[in-house]
């Protein structure tokens, strides 16, 4: 088992156009999965909560002694990709999730900036990332949230809060070095426009907005 089995098929194809960078990619991605998985599978707050601190202490372990023999922990480590900025905000983002039985409006603003916003920074290795590349990993992270939660009450309000961070990434200059980030908040920002929220899975027409995108922007 390596790092890669916990990537959804978004996320593998999106770090194929990450270049040198895509093992890096990858790593982070599997991270996010990871993440998502305790949020998924944890009925009980408390006990959810130590699940994510644990990952908090891997990431302060200086000696890289804690998690050794974890995938995912071994290909953060790996890739360098331990070290990424935003790291620590992921799992704060993804925290709400699993503390708050009902996320109000302050609450799903937190999830975003933290699991969007931290994402897209250790994606581009950005520490001082511009503030539309952390609207963009947010549009990205609301549009992902409406699209794999039952509540709809919930997932509407992902996508309204969603579509009122749009202006704030709009007409941003891409570095070249961003292209699987360019391509991320174009495919969400495309939904969120429309009202939808991620698809589950790889559907067919997915996978052909995502080349489109790829290679002629839009």
């Amino acid at each position: 088992m390596s790092g890669e089995d916990m990537l959804p098929p978004l996320a593998m194809l999106l770090s194929a156009h990450a270049g040198p960078q895509a093992d890096r990619h990858r790593a982070l991605w599997a991270f996010d999965a990871r993440l998502a998985k305790v949020a998924r599978t944890t009925s009980e707050a408390t006990i959810g909560q130590m699940r994510l601190a644990w990952w908090n202490d891997v990431i302060e372990d200086v000696e890289r002694r804690k998690g050794r023999g974890e995938p995912v922990v071994d290909a953060l480590r790996a890739t360098g990709a331990i070290g990424a900025p935003g790291l620590v905000a992921m799992i704060d983002g993804w925290e709400v999730l699993v503390a708050e039985p009902q996320v109000d409006a302050p609450g799903l603003n937190d999830y975003a900036v933290g699991r969007g916003g931290g994402l897209f920074r250790a994606l581009a290795d950005a520490d001082d990332a511009p503030d539309w590349l952390v609207a963009a990993g947010q549009v990205w992270a609301l549009w992902d949230l409406a699209g794999h939660v039952d509540d709809r009450v919930l997932a509407e309000a992902a996508l309204t809060r969603a579509r009122a961070l749009l202006g704030q990434a709009d007409g941003a200059c891409w570095p070249g070095a961003w292209k699987p980030l360019r391509i991320a908040f174009t495919l969400a920002r495309q939904d969120v426009i429309a009202g939808r929220g991620s698809p589950r899975g790889m559907p067919r027409t997915l996978a052909w907005r995502l080349l489109r995108i790829a290679l002629v922007g839009r």
